[in-house]
């Protein structure tokens, strides 16, 4: 990392992304009629390239990166597209998302205590992808042991042979990372991986995803509530709020002027640790599901120079500077 807010440049291959996710909207089915959860969300991740996913509970981040593995909620309808290194998870058959989820996009998930089976060994859990994959089974236990050791856990060779319960959190978050890169995959899919964890372990274990997802050039999106985490490690950043795609721009313009006003509430009532003391600026009301948002900007109840325009129809996400944004009165034009 270099400098606060800014990483070193990667290189990226313009032209493949190994995550494309196009005007996805998705719904649910209920008693009622349908009820939206997500509504043309558009979002990239290239090869190399580490992409933030950031906005309140319930904006729709988790479920937006779960459908690049097929993982949808029951009786949901999809439209849009979902392109995994080549392969649109929504329109996939089950071959093909067996493909997806063994060879082309891992996930980490937010607890390792909640994702990993207590009952089965580490080892079991490492090799069990690479044992669907074809690998022999001596050859998966080799790899599982390297893998953990790349990890930085001690005794690698016995760890394998170790139960979850036996490891700290942070330990424990560190074979879900191990057992994530194990199949090579070229998409990482980060569900919040440090929130379980004390602040020393976060900065450990984030060192260690980003070094590892650098050096084999995998694509990282990384689901976050910390903003000062995802200006620290990603280039680029989406700004979720209410289902939908609010704010787009690389990691330090949108740090250093949001163009939205919901991302600048965000910023606003994220304590900083620079500068004279001040007030933290709570954001007033509750975040909003896409399903009982206003019309218009769902934000605009919820936003302090609103006007009645904002509730005329849902502003598209246009080009404004360097940054995309969903607003009719961005930025600095605002009074």
């Amino acid at each position: 990392m270099t400098g606060t807010g800014m990483r070193a440049p990667v290189t990226v291959d313009v032209a493949a992304p190994v995550l494309a996710v196009e005007g996805l909207s998705l719904s649910v089915r209920s008693d009622r009629g349908p009820v939206p959860l997500l509504a043309d969300v558009s979002l990239t991740v290239r090869p190399g390239e580490t992409v933030g996913l950031v906005g309140e509970s319930g904006s729709g981040k988790s479920l937006t990166i779960r459908t690049a593995l097929g993982m949808l909620p029951r009786r949901s309808s999809a439209t849009g597209r979902v392109v995994v290194d080549g392969i649109d998870a929504l329109s996939a058959s089950t071959a093909q998302l067996r493909t997806v989820r063994r060879a082309k996009a891992s996930m980490i998930f937010q607890d390792p205590r909640a994702s990993i089976n207590p009952v089965r060994r580490i080892g079991d859990y490492l090799t069990e992808g690479l044992r669907a994959s074809g690998v022999r089974r001596g050859e998966a236990r080799a790899r599982a042991v390297d893998l953990l050791e790349q990890v930085g856990i001690p005794e690698p060779a016995r760890a394998v042979r170790q139960f979850p319960h036996e490891f700290s959190g942070g330990m424990l978050q560190r074979v879900m990372i191990a057992g994530a890169l194990s199949t090579r995959p070229r998409l990482l899919l980060a569900d919040e991986p440090t929130t379980a964890l004390d602040v020393t372990t976060q900065a450990e274990v984030i060192g260690l995803l980003t070094s590892l997802q650098e050096a084999h050039g995998t694509g990282l999106i990384f689901v976050t509530h910390d903003l000062g985490l995802a200006s620290a490690i990603c280039d680029r950043i989406y700004v979720m709020y209410a289902g939908r795609i609010v704010e787009h721009a690389e990691s330090g313009s949108l740090f250093r002027s949001p163009t939205h006003p919901y991302t600048a509430a965000l910023l606003a009532a994220s304590p900083d640790l620079h500068g004279p003391r001040g007030a933290i600026r709570a954001i007033p009301g509750r975040p909003l599901a896409l399903a009982e948002a206003p019309t218009g900007c769902a934000f605009r109840d919820r936003c302090p120079k609103a006007v009645e325009a904002c509730g005329a129809e849902v502003p598209a996400l246009r080009p404004r500077g360097r940054a995309d944004v969903a607003c009719i009165r961005p930025g600095k034009e605002r009074p």
